[in-house]
């Protein structure tokens, strides 16, 4: 059922269309799952307003943040059948389309900050694995960071023994469900415009973010504690489909691009910003205790989910975790 209403939806989108006359804009449909004031809604935006500035109006960008249009599993479908042309999914959804490398953002721990993040998004590893997109029917244009994530619960998250037996609200990835499973908690996937009321109302315990969408989904008024961990990334991957990005007129598609790469830095330079901030407001709202991690606590939880990568080197392939610890090893030499 959901198919055919993709189907359809990409139908009517192909229909309104129509044989544009000479003056029509082309329409970019850009939708994306958080709200507009997130560092992937700003980014989003920015880009609106580029693309249509530099095309002088020939191309109009329509945004529509919040699961407006799909939510997190129906999205990608939706941009392979042509129902949207663009969007930002996290590294963690790719997997379940048959990309599984892109599954090595999500390992715990493998990414110490954001300057070692671009000496891998900006070379050629980041090159690379963009082009792995192309055979499912997209075009990977920019990496959009989002930032660092933190645990949340009921119940204080100290030391791995405080998972055992918590349900965690997870994104569709067999890295985070490695991950959880390693602190003997029960992952969930669910979609994440689902998460405030699952944990307002007790289906899931907990769940892990970074603090600009903790903060802008009201996470932190259903959860008790936060512990900073900073264990994982939350990463975007801005695509769009692959025979609408190719059927453009090359003078739009050109300015398409250099909007692109602008909103990207624009975004990106505004994640610390965004996060920072969503801390400071929890912080002052109170209603969630900030936890700090010893160093023997922190390296504690690092321990208890080494298995996780010799877990992921089984469908990523070590090769692949060996390239990745490389670049990231370079960047903080």
């Amino acid at each position: 059922m959901r198919k055919w209403m993709l189907a359809a939806a990409s139908v009517v989108t192909i229909g309104f269309a129509g044989p544009a006359a000479a003056d029509d804009p082309i329409v970019i449909k850009f939708s994306h799952v958080v709200a507009t004031n997130t560092p992937k809604g700003q980014a989003a935006e920015k880009f609106k307003e580029l693309a249509e500035k530099y095309t002088n109006g020939k191309v109009k960008v329509e945004v529509y943040p919040n699961s407006q249009l799909y939510k997190d599993k129906e999205e990608l479908e939706a941009l392979q059948l042509g129902a949207v042309q663009m969007l930002a999914p996290s590294n963690s959804k790719f997997g379940p389309i048959g990309v599984k490398e892109f599954e090595v953002f999500d390992l715990p721990y493998i990414l110490p900050d954001l300057a070692t993040l671009r000496k891998v998004t900006d070379g050629p590893l980041g090159a690379k694995l963009l082009k792995l997109l192309e055979p499912k029917g997209m075009i990977g244009l920019a990496y959009w960071d989002n930032g660092f994530k933190q645990m949340s619960a009921n119940k204080k998250l100290i030391e791995p023994a405080d998972y055992k037996g918590l349900k965690f609200r997870i994104q569709s990835s067999k890295v985070l469900e490695a991950q959880f499973r390693s602190l003997g908690a029960i992952p969930q996937v669910m979609a994440f415009s689902e998460v405030y009321q699952a944990l307002q109302t007790g289906v899931v315990d907990g769940q892990e973010n970074t603090w600009s969408n903790i903060y802008t989904q009201k996470m932190h008024e259903v959860q008790k504690y936060i512990t900073t961990t900073n264990h994982g990334y939350i990463g975007y991957i801005v695509v769009v489909n692959k025979k609408f990005w190719e059927g453009l007129p090359p003078d739009i598609r050109e300015q398409c691009d250099k909007a692109m790469k602008e909103a990207t830095a624009y975004g990106n330079s505004q994640s610390q910003k965004e996060n920072d901030d969503a801390l400071a407001e929890i912080k002052k709202i109170g209603k969630s205790e900030i936890i700090a991690l010893t160093p023997e606590q922190d390296a504690a939880m690092r321990k208890a989910m080494e298995p996780v990568y010799k877990d992921v080197a089984k469908r990523v392939g070590q090769g692949l975790i060996d390239e990745f610890v490389k670049e990231t090893k370079g960047a903080t030499n």
